[in-house]
């Protein structure tokens, strides 16, 4: 499961090392007028709620650190892409995929929690990635950028599913 998640952040780390600051943070375009830099934290503060509340088992996703500079420099965002990595890395190697886990999410109304497995909870979270990198696509798009991978924002399955 690591290997699969750490490519997909990798993909993230490729398009930063190729964007400048200007681009990261550009939150000029419509409709949601978020840049590729919120996205970035958006899709990392998931993974960090994560790994902030694996000790207790109780992982809060509404408790999201929201660095706003991360959002403006790419380089903090290639900082902290690098640091999930590293700390999925020996989460993974030191833990069950199968432990109990209580995840707690805002679903629009209050507060809910149910009981996650750690492997669904990292599933979740790598197909959370792959829907920003979609959004993020758009915006790359938009500002006439090439895409960093031709798979960026694709759940692989839908990849397979058009070869077929």
């Amino acid at each position: 499961m690591i290997i699969a998640i750490e490519k997909n952040l990798q993909k993230g780390v490729q398009l930063l090392n190729s964007i400048s600051d200007e681009t990261y943070a550009d939150a000029s375009l419509g409709p949601y007028y978020a840049s590729i830099g919120c996205h970035v934290r958006h899709i990392l503060d998931v993974y960090s709620c994560i790994l902030n509340g694996f000790a207790s088992k109780k992982i809060d996703l509404t408790a999201r650190e929201r660095n706003l500079n991360v959002e403006l420099q790419a380089s903090l965002g290639i900082d902290y892409f690098n640091s999930v990595i590293d700390q999925l890395k020996n989460l993974l190697n030191n833990n069950d995929l199968s432990e109990l886990l209580e995840v707690t999410d805002d679903l629009g109304l209050g507060n809910e929690t149910a009981i996650y497995t750690l492997g669904s909870i990292l599933m979740q979270a790598q197909s959370h990635t792959t829907h920003h990198y979609a959004s993020i696509g758009y915006l790359i798009y938009q500002l006439k950028i090439a895409l960093p991978a031709k798979d960026f924002g694709f759940n692989p399955s839908t990849i397979k599913k058009t070869k077929d």
